[in-house]
C-alpha cells in the first residue's frame, strides 16, 4: 500500500459552548453519491465530549459542505457509564436504523477514567440517535477487568462481528497511571448481547504497547485491519513513543498476522500530524479507498485524510 495525504479536513476552534476543540475517531457515513457525512467526538470548555458530524463532497473530503450545529448524541445520564463523554466507534445499517456503537467515559479516582461501549440508534438516516438503554453493551467482566473501547462491528448474514479495544492495565509513568490495551474479538446473534472469550486479535511487539481503534475491512476472502499503538513512556510528545498507524491480515476475523511495515502511511515531518497519528477509518467511494485519521494531540489538531494510490 502507499497513500497519499490529500490534508486536514476539518478543526473545531469554539464554533459551540459543546464545541470548543477536538475532533476525534472520524467516522464516515455515505448520504448519497456525493455527500459523505463524517460523525465524530468533540469537546466542551469542560472537556466533556459529544457526537456531531460535518458533511464533505464525496470525491473531495477536504470541501466542506455543512457543520452540524447540534449533537446527535451527549454525555449520558448522571453516574451512568457515559456521564463524562461519548464518542463514536462504528455505524451499522440495518433497514432503515442506523446503530452506531460509540464509547462512553467516566472519570475516575485512582486512574485517570473507565470506558465501556454502548449503542445509540437512529431512525432519521443518522440526523438523531437513541439509547437503546442507559448502560453498556459491552464493559468490564471477569476476564478483562479494566475497560472496554474503539470497537468495530461488521454485520455478517446470520451473526455480528465485533473487534475492540480492551483494557490490559494500568502502568505508572512519572507518577502517573497510563493506560495499556489491546484488539479483542466478540461475536453476537442480534448486535446487542455480545459473547466474548478473550480472544486476542493483535499481539504486542513494543514495550508497554497499547493497540486500539480497529477498522476492518472484509477483500476477496482477507479480513483487512487497520489500527493505531503507541508506548507508554511520553506518547503524548516522543515521537518514538506515540501514535502512528498499523495493519494486520486475517483469514477467519480472529487469528491475526501484523504486517505493520505494509501500512503505507507515516507521521509528517511537520504540521497538524506530525506528532501522532491515530484513530483510522477506512472509506471506499467509487472503487477507490480513503483513509480518514486523526493527528496530533488526539484531534485536537482535527482530522485529515489520505487515498490509496492507484
Amino acid at each position: 500500500m502507499k497513500w497519499i495525504k490529500r490534508g486536514l479536513i476539518f478543526r473545531p476552534a469554539n464554533n459551540h459552548e459543546w464545541m470548543a476543540s477536538h475532533a476525534s475517531l472520524p467516522l464516515p457515513d455515505k448520504v448519497s453519491e456525493n455527500v459523505l457525512r463524517i460523525y465524530f467526538a468533540t469537546r466542551s470548555k469542560e472537556n466533556k465530549s459529544s457526537i456531531t458530524f460535518v458533511e464533505v463532497e464525496a470525491d473531495d473530503p477536504a470541501r466542506i459542505l455543512y457543520v452540524h450545529d447540534k449533537p446527535v448524541l451527549s454525555p449520558g445520564k448522571l453516574g451512568a457509564f457515559d456521564d463524562d463523554g461519548v464518542g463514536p466507534y462504528s455505524l451499522v445499517t440495518k433497514g432503515s436504523k442506523k446503530y452506531l456503537y460509540y464509547g462512553g467515559v467516566n472519570a475516575s479516582i485512582t486512574v485517570s477514567c473507565r470506558n465501556a461501549i454502548g449503542l445509540a440508534v437512529s431512525e432519521d438516516n443518522g440526523l438523531t440517535f437513541e439509547r437503546i438503554c442507559e448502560g453498556p453493551v459491552v464493559d468490564r467482566n471477569q476476564h478483562e477487568p479494566y475497560f472496554t473501547a474503539a470497537a468495530d462491528v461488521m454485520r455478517c448474514s446470520d451473526h455480528w462481528k465485533m473487534w475492540y479495544g480492551s483494557g490490559t492495565g494500568w502502568v505508572v509513568i512519572n507518577g502517573k497511571p497510563e493506560p495499556r490495551y489491546q484488539i479483542k474479538y466478540g461475536r453476537s446473534s442480534d448486535g446487542i448481547n455480545w459473547s466474548r472469550d478473550n480472544t486476542v486479535c493483535i499481539e504486542y511487539k513494543l514495550e508497554g504497547e497499547a493497540n486500539v481503534r480497529p477498522c476492518v475491512v472484509l477483500e476477496d476472502g482477507i479480513y483487512k485491519m487497520w489500527f493505531c499503538y503507541r508506548g507508554s513512556l511520553d506518547y503524548r510528545t516522543d515521537k518514538s513513543q506515540s501514535y502512528r498507524l498499523g495493519y494486520a491480515e486475517s483469514k477467519d476475523g480472529t487469528r491475526w498476522i501484523r504486517k505493520d511495515e505494509e501500512v503505507g502511511i507515516t507521521r509528517s515531518a511537520e504540521g497538524w500530524d506530525s506528532v501522532m497519528m491515530c484513530y483510522p477509518y477506512i472509506y471506499q467511494h467509487r472503487g477507490r479507498k480513503y483513509l480518514f485519521y486523526n493527528g496530533n494531540g488526539f484531534g485536537e489538531s482535527g482530522f485529515g485524510y489520505a487515498t490509496l494510490e492507484d
